[in-house]
């Protein structure tokens, strides 16, 4: 090696950089300042062309350096040389001499020089599979690099896209869980109102029975108090009076109706009655008593009028028709509105006197009660004199 070869390989580096750049833009024109990304793309041209390879620390130590120490192996300086577009290392020297510069005809190819070359064109053919098993293996590496950083993004990409499309779904559901609350919240209102109609409507809807009176002969509105009494099963008994001409309202739940009936001109009856399956009105006839109609009759008839005679007369007939239709063992009662005297119990004749002289009071005897024997006898009256200022 001579100083000579040091100045031809600067030439020679010269010439390589002049090549690539042809075909190529890499960062910078001077061949020392490439890195990295420039410094791969030339080995691969390198391999394309020459068929050979040199490695990254090969390239560092004698491309970066100018001027170099020393120069590289006779296998590289012919591989650089075919692909500045020269057949070896020494066809490269002889067409750049210097002036006074000789080349030895022992400097062209000889057996050595030959078998080196050989050496360089099988280094440049094995060389290349190592270099490109290692280049390819830096490619995939970043290859898999992006590709996962792509994943990674699109993994970003896809999470934000489920979680947007999971917001909207959120908000599009809720409306739709408001609606649906709504919906759930008016179906119970509408079933809670429908279970307490249901529970409480024998409360609610208690049917009402409506019971009115007539004579059985008259076929007319009996005219008369009627006093009706409800009997209810391990229950007192409930009282009700009705005013002549009215008829009787009753409001209840039972199933079953059990009723007295009573009143001063008719007979007693009693009524009982299947509520599921009876008519919620009702007409009851009352089959008059002849002989309550006739101590009613006698009791409150008025004696006055006509001639003294005729008075006297009417009441001989009154008590004697009394005297037949009452017991000699009735009970007869007188109930007065005082505080301090609220019956009085009268035997038959006193009641008979009571009730054939002629007095004014006797316009406001009412006969609350009346009843009788099986042989028709009466056996119990209870009357009452309505207090009356106009008749004092």
């Amino acid at each position: 090696m001579t100083d000579i070869d040091l100045l031809h390989f600067e030439q020679l580096k010269k010439a390589v950089q002049a090549q690539y750049i042809t075909e190529h833009t890499p960062s910078f024109d001077d061949i020392s300042k490439w890195k990295g990304i420039d410094i791969i793309y030339f080995q691969e041209d390198l391999r394309k062309k020459a068929k050979g390879n040199i490695s990254e620390k090969s390239f560092y130590t004698y491309f970066k350096t100018s001027p170099v120490n020393k120069l590289p192996r006779i296998d590289m300086l012919n591989l650089l040389s075919i692909y500045a577009g020269f057949n070896s290392w020494y066809d490269f020297k002889k067409q750049h001499l210097f002036a006074g510069e000789l080349l030895k005809d022992d400097e062209e190819i000889n057996d050595d020089n030959l078998k080196e070359l050989e050496k360089t064109v099988s280094a440049s053919i094995n060389l290349p599979e190592n270099e490109e098993k290692r280049n390819i293996e830096e490619i995939s590496e970043t290859i898999s690099s992006v590709l996962q950083k792509s994943d990674t993004e699109n993994q970003i990409v896809e999470g934000n896209t489920q979680k947007t499309s999971a917001d909207k779904k959120a908000i599009i559901s809720q409306p739709k869980k408001g609606q649906q609350r709504a919906v759930w919240i008016a179906v119970c209102s509408v079933f809670v109102v429908l279970l307490g109609l249901f529970g409480f409507k024998d409360e609610i809807f208690k049917p009402t029975y409506q019971y009115c009176f007539k004579d059985a002969d008259r076929n007319l509105d009996v005219q008369s108090i009627i006093e009706i009494k409800v009997i209810k099963e391990n229950e007192s008994p409930l009282f009700f009076r009705i005013k002549p001409g009215e008829c009787f309202r009753y409001e209840t739940k039972d199933k079953n109706l059990k009723m007295q009936i009573t009143s001063t001109m008719y007979e007693n009856l009693e009524i009982n009655r299947n509520l599921e399956n009876a008519s919620e009105e009702e007409i009851i006839a009352l089959k008059p008593d002849d002989y309550k109609m006739a101590v009613y009759y006698f009791s409150t008839k008025d004696t006055n009028g006509g001639t003294p005679e005729q008075q006297l007369n009417l009441m001989k007939q009154k008590r004697k028709q009394l005297e037949n239709y009452i017991s000699n063992s009735a009970v007869i009662t007188q109930v007065y509105d005082s505080d301090i005297y609220g019956l009085e119990y009268l035997d038959k004749d006193d009641y008979i006197t009571l009730v054939t002289t002629p007095t004014t009071s006797l316009k406001n005897l009412n006969v609350i009660e009346m009843k009788k024997d099986n042989s028709g006898k009466i056996i119990s009256i209870k009357f009452k004199i309505s207090n009356n200022e106009n008749n004092k």
